[in-house]
């Protein structure tokens, strides 16, 4: 595997704990409404692009779902990313076809109704339209037809995707059992990794077997990330591109703690500061990326909000230049009250830089300043610590123990619930793909 670097998105330099991570894009103007002539997408006469079983997928269908897959998942279409979209437009609509046939066949065997009726997608859109600007369903069809994309096209896709959910969860939730052994294991294991440092992620995964191979979901991968470097958003990037169960959430896994991603993924986690991109991470089976929102560190770590006065000195300083460093500082002392008036009482003197140096693990502090904070009670300010660059007191304005609060036993058996009905619909899919006759042109 080709080496790893963090792709840092013009990140600044941390200055101090507190400052905010840089965001991974700058939030986008809505994009205005793709046309034909906008998008370099094929113009082809209609044929057919595939036959799944008897049903066929025209390649009027297949433009339309790029068409669609781009306005919705924010990318700008170019000659070099057109592979990519026709894959998994072409996949997209396979999948659908397999679903809507499984679910014909089951509601014959059994004389039931299982895919969407009219009323169910009309409820489904307006939604989608309500998450998209508090736009009516109505507006959010005229948005699609003056982007070039039939209305049948998103309705054909809804009504997959809420019947396959619908027939998941009604056939097997009340067979699944999470046990109380389950659930108490998750929150052991859960209590035992909150000493280790804790990731807030969100993910894109591109499974391997699914786009065509590991050197296709490398070039995917390369692709995507171009694309939210220029602002496509992560979450609508994921929700139509991952095939990791966290894209119904727009990629958002949460937090996590070392150890529960794979290794490779965890390497580059060490290396990742909040608000930067990763590049393309290939695993065994497939290539991740991942966005570091937020970390923290285990709950057996004491984090302190520190400010401090110095004296600038050079490292060759004289005792005498120290000792008058001291004199100030000392007369400095006696004026300021607290965290609250430091800066403001020290800048009365302009030989005295003040600051705030934010928050801060004590154990990644230079020794002296270890020491000054577990010896010097909080709103004091420190003995003097000499360093290369000056002469310094501190004052620790604020400690608390850093960590995550565990889920509740509920929100566990909810987790383990959703991943098992994951599982179970890529299994049947997986068994529907292998048992059809499938032929792409």
């Amino acid at each position: 595997m080709a080496a790893v670097s963090v792709v840092s998105l013009g990140l600044a330099p941390v200055a101090s704990a507190q400052d905010a991570p840089a965001p991974l894009y700058s939030p986008a103007p809505a994009p205005a409404p793709i046309t034909a002539a906008d998008a370099p997408l094929p113009t082809v006469s209609e044929s057919v692009a595939a036959i799944v079983n008897d049903d066929i997928v025209s390649t009027y269908d297949l433009v339309q779902r790029m068409r669609l897959l781009v306005l919705t998942a924010g990318i700008q279409p170019t000659q070099e990313n057109l592979p990519q979209l026709q894959r998994e437009a072409l996949r997209g609509l396979i999948d659908e076809h397999l679903q809507i046939q499984e679910l014909r066949r089951v509601e014959k065997e059994n004389k039931i109704d299982i895919v969407a009726s009219d009323a169910d997608v009309d409820d489904a859109i307006a939604d989608m339209a309500r998450g998209s600007g508090n736009m009516t369903g109505p507006q959010l069809i005229a948005q699609l037809g003056a982007a070039g994309i039939g209305p049948e096209t998103l309705r054909a896709q809804i009504r997959a995707e809420i019947s396959w959910q619908g027939y998941i969860s009604g056939r097997f939730r009340s067979r699944l059992r999470i046990g109380r052994d389950q659930i108490k294991a998750t929150l052991d294991r859960l209590a035992a990794q909150a000493s280790k440092p804790q990731f807030q992620l969100s993910e894109i995964y591109i499974e391997a077997s699914r786009v065509g191979g590991m050197d296709v979901a490398l070039q995917g991968a390369q692709s995507l990330i171009a694309q939210m470097q220029q602002g496509a958003p992560l979450p609508a990037v994921a929700r139509q591109f991952s095939a990791s169960p966290s894209a119904a959430n727009g990629g958002d896994a949460g937090w996590i703690s070392a150890g529960e991603m794979p290794a490779e993924v965890d390497a580059v986690l060490d290396q990742l500061r909040p608000g930067q991109l990763s590049p393309p991470i290939q695993t065994q089976d497939g290539v991740y990326i991942i966005y570091l929102r937020d970390k923290r560190a285990g709950s057996n770590v004491t984090m302190v909000t520190l400010k401090q006065i110095a004296v600038p000195l050079e490292e060759s300083a004289t005792a005498e230049q120290i000792q008058a460093a001291a004199v100030t500082l000392d007369g400095l002392r006696k004026k300021i009250t607290g965290c609250s008036d430091l800066e403001a009482k020290a800048a009365s003197d302009s030989s005295v830089l003040a600051g705030d140096l934010g928050e801060a693990e004590i154990s990644t502090l230079a020794p002296d300043f270890q020491t000054a904070v577990a010896s010097t009670p909080d709103g004091q300010l420190s003995q003097p610590i000499r360093t290369s660059l000056g002469l310094h007191l501190i004052m620790v304005c604020g400690r608390r123990a850093s960590g995550a609060q565990l889920p509740t036993p509920e929100q566990v058996e909810s987790r383990l619930m959703s991943v098992q009905l994951s599982n179970i619909s890529k299994r049947i899919l997986r068994d529907l793909r292998t048992s059809a006759t499938i032929e792409t042109r």
